[in-house]
């Protein structure tokens, strides 16, 4: 992926080479070069996590900014069902009532667009039990994480558009036919709780481009939203989303929609890993639904967010419970909005193929790459095993891999180093004790 797609960015004057990121990256994207980090672009997922851990907030992500919307003659807001658990209100409505006058001229909740997925999602699966299990395509980080070292599981995802640019599209088919303003002209933004989705934006995971025009951190207009919150008297109702949908914002919330038994769902990048490599080696094709979040707790946890996400996740917790469904009202009003702007599933079906992210190939001609394989194999037999990161490289494996590649020396691991100083030192003391043939004294 070229640089300028990535969202996530890092502050060099900020990063103090500490080695801490290079040990959380999924991907081992990252080294430490120079006392300085840099972030290996292709193997980069923008799951956020070296935001997280960076201690000294050298990783940031880049995303647009509430100026931005003003490119567009009509404005619409798509918050998160995350969005709604950073505050602490009793009506959904006056959050959305905020959003309109923070400078918003409509709001389409991905939730709603959440209830929808479901449907589609469950006519996927009744139509296809040979695909064991269905791997969620709602976290492009986990997709992207499946392209890069799963590839395997790729036949797996769910080739069905995700929440946020479900609800991109309805917006604009829905405001162009009951407005009748041109879909050029609609600007729809998303409210995010973390990167990823800036990333998806710039490049789309199956579809050619986006409906969705840009990216708005949470966590940028949280501070406006809450100021806007204690002025609002008039509640308009703003909300169409059910429970069910909101749910989608904490870990669980996509499975239990879906109303079926068998599924796991997990939370934080490194399980997922743990899981996906289950699903790879056939442990568990049992189950039929994979839901996999790449942020601990679920969007909750986004690095974008601004509360606690084990608060964030009790108040979704709350609201889904608040907001449950009488029998066959969840069903029935997303049907009625699937047939009022005349969705089927084939709208909404990847009309490109996701294809595999060969960065972690050791070389693209197969004899090539055995031979470089066992070169790594030879060299990890001089290397401590200790994955201790004072290389710069996450683990000996990966730094024998660089050395391979050309990135790197085997003088970079300092036990290696430190042996070498310790021969050469040796041989110094020797030499030291020589003399020159014309010099040399006779014995006899």
């Amino acid at each position: 992926m070229p640089f300028n797609l990535h969202s996530i960015m890092l502050d060099r004057e900020k990063c103090r080479g500490c080695t801490n990121c290079i040990k959380k990256c999924p991907t081992e994207a990252i080294r430490v070069r120079n006392s300085k980090a840099r972030i290996i672009d292709r193997r980069c997922i923008d799951c956020g996590e070296c935001i997280r851990t960076c201690p000294y907030h050298a990783k940031y992500a880049v995303t647009n900014s509430l100026d931005d919307i003003k490119k567009y003659e009509y404005k619409v807001a798509l918050p998160a069902p995350s969005f709604y658990a950073q505050f602490e209100t009793d009506d959904i409505n006056k959050l959305l009532q905020a959003l309109l006058e923070i400078g918003f001229d409509d709001i389409f909740e991905v939730a709603k667009a959440a209830e929808i997925v479901t449907e589609f999602t469950k006519h996927f699966i009744l139509h296809h039990k040979d695909k064991k299990p269905v791997i969620s395509s709602a976290c492009p980080a986990v997709v992207r994480l499946i392209q890069t070292k799963f590839p395997d599981l790729i036949d797996n995802i769910l080739p069905l558009a995700s929440p946020m640019e479900m609800a991109a599209y309805l917006a604009k088919k829905k405001i162009n036919k009951q407005k009748g303003i041109d879909i050029n002209k609609i600007g729809a933004f998303f409210i995010s709780p973390c990167a990823a989705k800036m990333t998806y934006v710039k490049l789309p995971l199956g579809f050619e481009r986006s409906y969705v025009d840009g990216v708005i951190a949470i966590k940028d207009i949280y501070g406006l939203v809450r100021s806007k919150l204690k002025s609002i008297k008039d509640v308009k109702p703003l909300s169409i989303a059910s429970g069910k949908g909101i749910g989608w914002a904490a870990s669980g919330g996509e499975s239990l929609a879906l109303g079926i038994d068998e599924y796991v769902n997990v939370d934080g990048i490194h399980n997922v890993i743990k899981v996906l490599e289950e699903i790879e080696n056939g442990r568990l094709s049992n189950i039929v639904y994979f839901e996999g979040l790449a942020c601990s707790g679920g969007c909750v946890g986004g690095p974008l967010t601004v509360e606690n996400p084990y608060v964030a996740k009790n108040r979704i917790k709350k609201w889904s419970s608040k907001l449950a469904d009488s029998a066959g009202t969840f069903e029935e009003s997303t049907h009625q909005l699937i047939n009022s702007l005349d969705v089927t599933i084939e709208d909404l079906l990847f009309t490109r193929e996701l294809e595999a992210n060969p960065v972690l190939e050791l070389d693209s001609d197969i004899e090539e790459a055995m031979k470089k394989y066992e070169r790594v194999n030879e060299i990890l037999k001089i290397l401590p095993g200790l994955d201790c990161g004072a290389c710069g490289s996450p683990t000996c494996k990966t730094l024998a891999e660089d050395i391979v590649r050309g990135l790197a020396n085997d003088t970079d691991c300092i036990f290696i180093l430190r042996e070498n100083i310790k021969e050469l030192a040796n041989k110094m003391v020797e030499l030291s004790n020589k003399l020159p043939p014309s010099l040399e004294r006779d014995e006899g």
